[in-house]
């Protein structure tokens, strides 16, 4: 006799506890889903036991309490458990957050106002490594990530140019000092700290100190 498939390993993400109890009452009644853990939600705690537990799939609400939404969740998930599918679930139609969950390494979307069946047939999908977004909202979605991503490259690239010097007062400038202060930490003259700064508003093509540190923070070279 042939060996029983595997049951897809599921954790379930939403703080609406009503519908991830509902979720679970039906993953029990189904031979082909096992649960890695009581629903969690928050996206700490889904990130933890992604961690700890490595299940096939995860069911993720965007919105969640905490401070990190399901989106960055995904991002984080993604890092540490690369095999693992993220679906997230949404009462949203809105393309800027399809484009970033998809960044962030979603398998797919579905609607909370699917069934409870819908959902765990799309878990099973998800496993198998079907991409659960419908031909039409692909067809939406992709040139915009196509510009995204060009876009971030252009500003990368406008980065890569400046200086050591002018990278290191960028930074800098991040941490709200101000021209004096910098010349005093740096020892250089105030004149030519404004220099480099005449130097990285034109690299960067932008009009402000403010806008350059907004640009580096934006495109991921300075966090603050």
């Amino acid at each position: 006799m042939a060996d029983e498939p595997r049951a897809v390993r599921l954790l379930i993400c939403d703080d609406h506890r009503v519908l991830t109890d509902a979720l679970a009452t039906v993953v029990g009644l189904d031979d082909g889903l096992e649960l890695v853990g009581a629903p969690v939600h928050d996206a700490q705690s889904a990130i933890d036991l992604c961690a700890e537990q490595l299940p096939d799939v995860v069911l993720m609400d965007i919105e969640l309490k905490g401070g990190m939404s399901g989106i960055e969740a995904t991002r984080v998930i993604k890092e540490t458990s690369p095999a693992t599918k993220v679906i997230i679930m949404t009462g949203h139609d809105d393309d800027r957050l399809l484009v970033d969950a998809v960044e962030a390494g979603a398998s797919g979307f579905l609607s909370k106002d699917e069934a409870a069946q819908e959902l765990l047939s799309a878990v099973k999908s998800a496993a198998d490594g079907e991409v659960l977004i419908d031909p039409m909202t692909l067809a939406r979605i992709l040139p915009q990530v196509a510009r995204e991503r060009e876009q971030q490259r252009g500003a990368l690239a406008l980065l890569n140019d400046l200086t050591d010097r002018e990278q290191e007062i960028l930074s800098l400038l991040a941490q709200g000092m101000r021209n004096d202060d910098i010349a005093r930490q740096l020892y250089i003259s105030p004149q030519t700290v404004q220099t480099h700064v005449r130097n990285i508003l034109g690299k960067l093509r932008v009009h402000s100190k403010l806008e350059a540190v907004a640009f580096a923070v934006k495109n991921g070279t300075i966090t603050v």
